[in-house]
């Protein structure tokens, strides 16, 4: 029997996330992103569906390439507005026990001593139940906005990020040992100040000289996803992602990138199966294959294919409205996604050619049929390919996610290829069925401080080593 399936339900905090113009769809939610109860049911709805986690992308800056404008992004909300993804997990936990969160945040833009505290709150109020996405960003929109001329580098992103884990690792590893906090009321002494250290770092792009500000979370470090694809977002990966997001188009392709993730983990010194892979995919289910293609032509004429043409402009930083329909797009490299403007360079691509792409306002892999047909393409997806799993893009919200769940799930358990309940423990105790903890083999386990004095006894004195 293969490898059980890993799920996240992808989803952003905004109307018009993948795949664009469903929003219009008279069934859609969406437009709900704004109230706590549109996510608080949908992490209910995911947890009874035993959902791995909730993946939340974020993106900051606008999607101002496509016509030189904001006129389609703001038109099909193209992930504007867009609300921050981390404030929503504080209610999402308390309605739910299992459900992990995978939370986006761009490094480029967060304070690393701030950003440690946010993490290590939501870990303490979730009950370890946090992922951190890590994204160093790609929008010269962005950059402006936040008082730069320009995107820095691509590769010098990727400089800034290797120090900026550094950073964090010392705050949320080093800082506070794990026998810190006593709480004894006896003794007055909630911490021990000899078992709290102090973060001294002076590097090329961070100075940080100050205790972290929060006692030891359930995982200290959240689990750590990554997305990158180009040669130095492997590298990165390879030393520090857990959890690898792929976007795949074929089974061919999508096998050599998860080769390459493994590698990478491998050449760092990891274990590379100690990475999980998923890809993104888009999955609409109906109880008979005529339904599911009758829903599929349904959400087809509401999707809006210019829209997600839009957002693929964004990420390549190549203005298609610049072109005809059937004028061929010329590949220029640039400092965006370098896996998005690696499509382009055969220059065999028109806007034509992306509209018909991007039908369903997305460019995902979308699988059409009914449960079994959905079962027997997602486990030949995951055998051939050596995934772990999926981030399941929404469609018609929740209607995507409720179908999936009714239909879907129950087909795999009976394949014994999705677990039948969660595991307990910590979101990474539940990923990697081991510690609560960064493994041994991880670079930021090197900076965790190991206590060299004996237990406190909470009845007695301090005792020095």
């Amino acid at each position: 029997m293969g490898k059980q399936i890993l799920l996240n339900a992808f989803n952003m905090n905004c109307v018009g996330h993948i795949n664009h113009g469903l929003w219009a769809h008279p069934r859609d939610t969406s437009t709900q992103y704004k109230t706590l109860a549109y996510w608080t049911d949908l992490a209910r709805l995911l947890e009874r569906g035993l959902f791995d986690g909730l993946f939340i992308a974020d993106i900051v800056g606008t999607y101002d390439v496509y016509g030189q404008s904001l006129d389609v992004t703001l038109k099909e909300s193209i992930q504007l507005p867009v609300n921050d993804p981390l404030l929503l997990v504080s209610a999402m936990a308390a309605v739910t026990k299992h459900l992990g969160f995978g939370l986006t945040a761009n490094l480029t833009y967060e304070a690393p001593y701030l950003f440690a505290r946010r993490l290590s709150t939501l870990d303490h109020l979730s009950q370890g139940r946090v992922g951190w996405n890590i994204v160093t960003g790609y929008l010269d929109s962005a950059a402006r906005a936040m008082g730069l001329a320009q995107q820095p580098e691509h590769d010098r992103r990727y400089d800034q990020a290797e120090e900026y884990l550094q950073v964090l690792y010392k705050l949320l590893e080093g800082s506070w040992e794990d026998d810190a906090v006593v709480a004894d009321r006896a003794q007055r002494v909630y911490a021990r100040p000899e078992k709290v250290h102090k973060v001294s770092h002076h590097g090329e792009f961070y100075d940080v000289e100050g205790y972290h500000l929060c006692e030891p979370s359930p995982q200290r470090t959240p689990v750590l996803f990554q997305a990158g694809s180009s040669t130095r977002g492997l590298a990165f990966a390879g030393n520090h992602a857990e959890c690898v997001f792929i976007s795949g188009q074929n089974q061919a392709a999508t096998r050599t990138q998860v080769d390459k993730v493994r590698a990478a983990a491998q050449a760092a010194g990891r274990d590379p199966q100690a990475v999980k892979v998923f890809m993104g995919i888009t999955v609409i289910v109906a109880p008979t294959e005529q339904q599911a293609r009758l829903k599929h032509a349904e959400y087809l004429r509401h999707a809006s294919p210019e829209a997600g043409v839009a957002h693929f402009a964004a990420s390549t930083g190549i203005d298609f409205a610049a072109f005809e329909l059937d004028e061929a797009i010329a590949f220029a490299p640039g400092n965006a996604i370098q896996s998005a403007t690696r499509q382009l360079q055969d220059n065999a691509w028109t806007r034509r050619k992306l509209l018909e792409q991007h039908a369903l306002g997305g460019r995902y892999v979308t699988l059409v049929g009914d449960p079994a047909l959905v079962a027997d393409q997602l486990i030949a997806w995951l055998d051939e390919t050596g995934l772990d799993g999926f981030n399941l893009a929404r469609t018609v919200t929740p209607e995507s996610f409720e179908d999936f769940i009714d239909l879907v799930v129950p087909e795999l358990q009976r394949r014994g290829r999705y677990k039948t309940a969660y595991a307990d423990g910590s979101l990474r105790q539940k990923l990697f069925a081991g510690n609560a903890r960064l493994p041994a083999d991880h670079p930021g386990s090197r900076y965790r401080n190991t206590p060299s004095e004996p237990e406190y006894a909470p009845t007695g004195a301090l005792h020095h080593a």
